[in-house]
């Protein structure tokens, strides 16, 4: 078995490295679907390239038959920084020790090649499993996500390819691979609110009107709020202001105006027209009336989903069980991800990656080892859903 394993690890390290050398930065794949769709087809699966817009994107599916088994992920990565303040150059793909260092590392071409090397022991072992598995990749996914995995997913939906079974490779595990799994994530609801004021002399402030003091109690009732209290799968919703931006720069002149930027994190005790309800009500009683006052533009950028416990969830959290010798934690902490445009159709959906202690940081990495435990994890989870 220890000779298994360290070959499911050196080939599951050395794909990851050959992405890595590619630099990927969204939303550029820059080769790295093209490399992937090749292994793949190496082991009888239809290639079906998708690009949408400037993006480029893979549909690749062996079999025909429900239920259908997806990997789905990102090929793009977010830019290094400066990359003299890496340890290793970023797109080098370097191994010291256990750690293999790059940009993508975890986030997510380790995720990626686990899934990759999995599938081709998987077919190779059982080419006769029942159902379908497929790959669904994007390099869309670390920037706007318009024309990636949503545009994919409607293609699909457009022909009746019913997805039975998702597993995201994004990297969720917290200090060992398996001990965290996402069977959902929270809505993401962002604002811009313009705040109207006069503009006048700070010496003179009966002729202005300063739309920071104007909106400060309106702020701080948004940010002490209680949304909801969340519930069994979801914790209670949060509000955040990431921007606030008023005045000419000058001391002496009180601002025209004031925009603000906010967040927040909802659970599914939520929807966006609540939301947005309460928000204005807020605001109006804190005497901000909306056009008078102020003007708001929003942005969903993602609803909430849970994939309750059925087939995938145990199959998944058996499988971390035997392979990593871990209890699986549940969650749905964390940003959005691709998900959030696959749970829509039904799909069962859980995301299933390396550890993210270093994702989008300097010096990103993972370990080897874990690189391979992930890929005899995956493994087993096909076994578990296509071999019964």
């Amino acid at each position: 078995m220890t000779s298994l394993t360290d070959e499911i690890t050196r080939s599951t390290v050395a794909l990851c490295s050959e992405l890595i050398k590619k630099p990927s930065v969204t939303p550029a794949d820059h080769g790295c679907q093209k490399l992937l769709a090749e292994r793949l087809a190496q082991c009888g699966f239809q290639i079906e390239p998708m690009r949408f817009g400037e993006v480029d994107n893979l549909w690749a599916r062996r079999g025909n038959e429900d239920p259908l088994m997806v990997f789905a992920g990102h090929t793009d990565v977010v830019p290094t920084g400066n990359c003299d303040d890496w340890t290793h150059d970023p797109f080098a793909a370097i191994v010291d020790g256990d750690r293999l260092y790059g940009r993508g590392a975890a986030d997510m071409k380790g995720g990626l090649s686990a899934m990759i090397t999995a599938s081709e022991r998987f077919v190779k072992n059982h080419p006769s499993h029942r159902g379908s598995i497929a790959f669904l990749l994007t390099s869309d996914e670390e920037g706007p996500a318009v024309d990636g995995t949503v545009k994919v997913v409607e293609e699909l939906e457009r022909r009746q390819e019913k997805i039975t079974w998702c597993i995201v490779g994004e990297p969720s595990s917290s200090k060992k691979p398996g001990d965290t799994v996402r069977h959902g994530r929270r809505g993401s609801l962002g604002a811009t609110l313009r705040v109207k004021g006069i503009q006048g002399h700070v010496a003179y402030p009966q002729l202005a009107d300063n739309p920071v003091h104007k909106a400060m109690a309106a702020l701080a009732a948004l940010s002490s709020h209680s949304w909801d209290n969340g519930n069994e799968f979801f914790p209670a919703t949060t509000f955040q202001i990431s921007n606030i931006n008023a005045g000419t720069g000058a001391t002496n002149v009180i601002p025209a105006d004031m925009t603000v930027r906010f967040n927040l994190r909802f659970s599914t005790e939520l929807n966006e027209d609540s939301i947005r309800a309460q928000t204005s009500q807020l605001l109006l009683q804190h005497g901000l009336t909306e056009g008078d006052d102020y003007n708001i533009e929003w942005n969903l950028s993602g609803q909430p989903f849970v994939t309750r416990p059925a087939e995938l969830t145990k199959a998944t959290t058996a499988a971390i069980s035997e392979i990593c010798d871990v209890e699986t934690r549940l969650d749905t902490a964390g940003g959005t991800s691709d998900g959030r445009f696959i749970a829509p159709t039904g799909a069962q959906i859980l995301e299933l990656g390396p550890c993210n202690a270093t994702i989008h940081q300097v010096d990103e990495h993972v370990t080897c080892s874990e690189l391979g435990l992930l890929s005899a994890t995956y493994e087993n989870i096909l076994e578990r859903l296509l071999l019964n």
